[in-house]
């Protein structure tokens, strides 16, 4: 069923490094054409550490490993591109549709391909007021359930990360601060929330993923929490202040479910000029370099 590009195939059967990448970002988080060139970016990231990249995505009904320049611009630049998360992947298949993958999705795939190192943005998690809306994002559950690093900036600042980091404990996900004893918060180096572990180092990282090899345990992924750098994180007071502002809109506009966190981080970067968005690709970009670092030392 997976389409595993030769580079990433030959990687993974000679034990080198491969780092998984997410398509989202490509089709449904940035801006033509600059999604494209951030794609290549981040790939040339990974290259330039050591690793492979697998930018993952499904095209015409299969899911793909790895991307060749022609495939990474179909999904930059074609019109029609669904969002899929991982209960998404059997319909999608099924209806031979194209969509990019989120995290739950990518984790699930990278993790089948046998790829042991995940770099995105943010993860999702639990809403706010989620006593009255019980929304949760899958990301969670399906993270419960794959071996895989998942290298990110903690989760989006827009959600209930307090409620986030008690779910991931239940759901026994680890959680891993790198050089930060606070979890990051996706646009913020921090949340004000403590984290239990931290890694000075990437092949500190890895030693706690040979760990979980050794002591086969229950399959669960291990958060790597990266802050961004506090000179690349968005102004906290504009955070806060249009953070606000974006959740009293979605109260007063009605807006519910699914349409919810795309409501709030567009508001966001409409709202801070942008700032927001540089923010998320700050993160990305460390992520990526971080999770390069990693693979490298995990597959040494």
């Amino acid at each position: 069923m997976l389409v595993v590009s030769d580079e990433v195939r030959q990687a993974l059967d000679r034990g080198r490094p491969v780092v998984a990448l997410e398509s989202t970002i490509i089709a449904h988080g940035l801006p033509r054409p600059r999604n494209l060139r951030v794609a290549e970016e981040l790939e040339g990231l990974v290259r330039a550490g050591g690793a492979v990249p697998a930018t993952i995505a499904v095209l015409d009904g299969r899911p793909h490993v790895g991307l060749d320049a022609a495939r990474l611009a179909r999904v930059a630049g074609e019109d029609g591109f669904r969002k899929l998360g991982h209960r998404d992947l059997a319909p999608a298949v099924a209806a031979k549709a194209s969509g990019a993958t989120t995290v739950s999705a990518t984790a699930l795939l990278a993790a089948r391909a046998g790829i042991r190192v995940f770099a995105t943005g943010g993860l999702g998690g639990v809403h706010r007021q989620w006593e009255q809306c019980q929304d949760e994002s899958a990301d969670l559950h399906l993270l419960a359930k794959v071996r895989i690093a998942v290298v990110c900036a903690g989760v989006k600042s827009v959600l209930d990360v307090p409620a986030t980091l008690q779910r991931l404990e239940t759901l026994g996900i680890g959680v891993l601060g790198f050089r930060t004893t606070e979890f990051p918060g996706f646009y913020l180096s921090g949340s004000g929330e403590p984290v239990d572990w931290t890694a000075g180092t990437a092949a500190e990282v890895a030693g706690v993923l040979r760990a979980q090899d050794a002591l086969d345990g229950p399959p669960s992924a291990l958060i790597v929490a990266n802050p961004v750098p506090p000179a690349q994180q968005l102004d906290p007071v504009l955070h806060d202040r249009v953070l606000a502002q974006a959740l009293e809109a979605c109260a007063r506009d009605g807006v519910t479910g699914q349409a919810v966190t795309p409501f709030l981080l567009d508001y966001l970067v409409r709202h801070t000029d942008g700032a927001s968005l540089e923010a998320n690709v700050a993160a990305v970009r460390g992520n990526v370099r971080l999770a390069a670092e990693i693979a490298v030392a995990y597959a040494s």
